[in-house]
């Protein structure tokens, strides 16, 4: 954690000493007049600032991964490698990524260009050439049919040996993190736990996916920060017959990928859950630490009963995440505390979980549900979790209405007799987003369409 802090940009070496660890990769590198990476919206949400770091896996295979550089803040980059648009082309050879774009018009007016071509570009080596790849990538111009079709015909094309794969090939010993400023980088759960004695004002930050918009707008967060996405053991995921124990860092894109097939309800939520640049950095311990009532996991924990595991000063211990959850953004974690893993059990049953949002994609829910039910032969409710973001102050489940399910028959009419009861469960507000009225309706309609679904 001393040193000098360092990482690589388009394969050289550069010094971080006297960088401002709060300022984004985004600016920071605009200021390094490599101008190609684009600021849009500066929350996130657009596409245009997307870079590609270089990722390794629990098996230590190197990987690009787009990521969005305007929540990255370069205390967080320290050890880490990055490339830009600018080194993607070899002289005046376009890489295969910007030359489909070019051969299908797929520029546009070029602003977003660039962040199309990372988002391609990690994609391509990846071999996951599809509209997922540029789904965190907005078009200003309207123009996403040539910018398909160049996806499209980059799948099509046999993958080739280069320069950027060698890279990946390549062996890579783990880099050493340096502190930036006061952006410091532990690598155990001891030691970041030490730092915080130390600083007890220092904010924690992993994917930085939350804070990273507070500090891309200039806003204060805190006097200094204790990095966790280097601990090793915070990134194991573990997978046992009768549960998955998930480290507090994995990011969600791993999760995706890993999970896919046990949980229905976390298969159905992620695809929504922001955009692959998002998820490439958000994890379930950023989820559970900002703790908002319309954080898109939060119901999921709810729904299925999990567990989630605290490290703090004085030792180790665990909560039921029904019990997790105080009151707006105040949670059961001491504020010395690191959220370590989320387990959560392999029961059988239904589950499922939806998402409400302005946007189709990478939006903010106004209302975000999920159901886990079990049955009995005769398919009457014998175990009812329904659980609930964006309707009250914390996410909740709604308990009355469980009582009412358990013992009846799992069908429409059911759902019917319970949608009202649903409907008076919670005492939503009114905001900018939705008015009360909705999202109480919302709570009712949503299980309904879960029996709808589900139900024979």
């Amino acid at each position: 954690m001393t040193g000098n802090p360092t990482f690589r940009l388009n394969g050289a070496e550069v010094s971080l000493a006297g960088a401002d660890a709060t300022e984004s990769l985004l600016r920071w590198l605009k200021r390094q007049r490599l101008t190609g990476t684009k600021e849009g919206c500066a929350d996130g949400d657009c596409g245009a600032c997307t870079v590609a770091f270089v990722a390794h896996d629990d098996r230590g295979a190197a990987r690009y991964e787009a990521v969005n550089s305007c929540l990255v803040p370069v205390g967080a980059i320290s050890g880490r490698e990055v490339v830009t648009v600018e080194a993607l082309a070899d002289g005046d050879a376009l890489h295969p990524v910007q030359q489909a774009l070019v051969d299908c018009a797929g520029s546009q007016c070029g602003y977003c260009t660039p962040g199309f071509v990372m988002s391609l570009f990690a994609a391509y080596y990846d071999r996951a050439l599809d509209d997922g790849a540029t789904e965190g990538n907005l078009c200003r111009c309207t123009g996403y049919k040539p910018i398909r079709e160049a996806t499209a015909r980059l799948d099509a094309a046999p993958p080739r040996q280069d320069r950027f794969r060698d890279a990946l090939d390549a062996a890579r010993p783990a880099a050493a993190r340096a502190a930036v400023g006061a952006f410091q980088h532990p690598a155990t759960i001891g030691e970041a736990l030490a730092l915080r004695r130390e600083n007890p004002d220092a904010a924690w930050i992993c994917g930085g996916t939350d804070i990273g918009v507070a500090l891309s707008h200039g806003l204060p967060v805190a006097p200094a920060f204790i990095a966790l996405d280097g601990i090793d053991a915070l990134h194991a995921l573990e997978i046992f017959d009768e549960a998955v124990r998930i480290g507090a860092a994995v990011p969600l894109a791993t999760l995706e990928a890993r999970l896919a097939g046990m949980f229905a309800a976390l298969d159905q939520m992620l695809p929504w859950f922001a955009a692959r640049q998002v998820r490439n950095r958000a994890t379930f311990g950023g989820n559970l630490g900002t703790a908002s009532p319309i954080g898109d996991l939060l119901p999921i924990l709810l729904a299925l009963d999990a567990r989630i595991e605290l490290e703090g000063p004085t030792g180790a211990r665990a909560l039921a995440a029904d019990g997790y959850f105080l009151d707006y953004r105040k949670t059961a974690r001491a504020p010395d505390e690191l959220v370590v893993a989320v387990v959560l059990p392999r029961r059988g049953g239904i589950q499922a979980a939806y998402k409400v949002a302005k946007r189709q994609t990478d939006d903010i829910s106004i209302v975000a549900a999920a159901f886990a039910l079990e049955l009995d032969e005769a398919r009457r409710v014998t175990r009812a979790r329904l659980a609930y973001g964006g309707v009250a102050a914390t996410p909740r489940r709604a308990t009355r209405a469980e009582a009412m399910l358990v013992g009846e028959p799992f069908t429409p009419a059911t759902a019917a007799r319970l949608v009202p009861a649903l409907e008076d469960e919670f005492a939503p507000i009114d905001d900018h987003r939705a008015g009360a009225a909705y999202r109480r309706a919302l709570a009712g309609s949503l299980f309904a369409k879960f029996v709808a679904e589900h139900a024979r």
